[in-house]
């Protein structure tokens, strides 16, 4: 079987914010900005992976959810336990000094995890976790 990932979802509160973070800081490349009903999707991805996508969108998008599901999410969200994505670099150091440089909110500077990995950990703009590993 040949399966990649190509695109993966994230909420945003802020899409202005949102862009500055993933695109200012991280240096993703924006690959669509697409704007519908008063909302709006952003499409990043890192410039050497064309194929690899990340999807931020607006959290209350989904006809589905009810008024009581949008509270929960936005309260998860605030707490920055509603969603999350692992990254990688061969430079954490490197990495982490650009992010914090950049007014990334730091949860957790470059550790020796029991585990075995090296990383750190900021939150977006919307509160989601990005946790940065270090490629050995």
């Amino acid at each position: 079987m040949d399966i990649t990932i190509h695109a993966t979802f994230l909420p945003h509160t802020d899409p202005e914010a949102s862009l500055a973070f993933y695109r200012d800081t991280l240096g993703f490349e924006v690959r669509n900005d697409v704007g519908y009903g008063g909302m709006r999707w952003l499409t990043v991805g890192p410039p050497d992976q064309p194929g690899t996508s990340v999807v931020l969108y607006p959290p209350g998008a989904d006809p589905g959810i009810t008024d009581d599901e949008r509270r929960t999410i936005a309260e998860m969200m605030a707490k920055g336990t509603y969603a999350m994505m692992t990254l990688a670099t061969r430079d954490l150091d490197g990495t982490f000094e650009r992010l914090q440089a950049g007014d990334a909110e730091v949860v957790q500077e470059p550790t020796e995890q029991p585990y075995g990995v090296r990383d750190c950990a900021f939150r977006d703009p919307a509160g989601n976790l990005i946790r940065i590993n270090e490629l050995r």
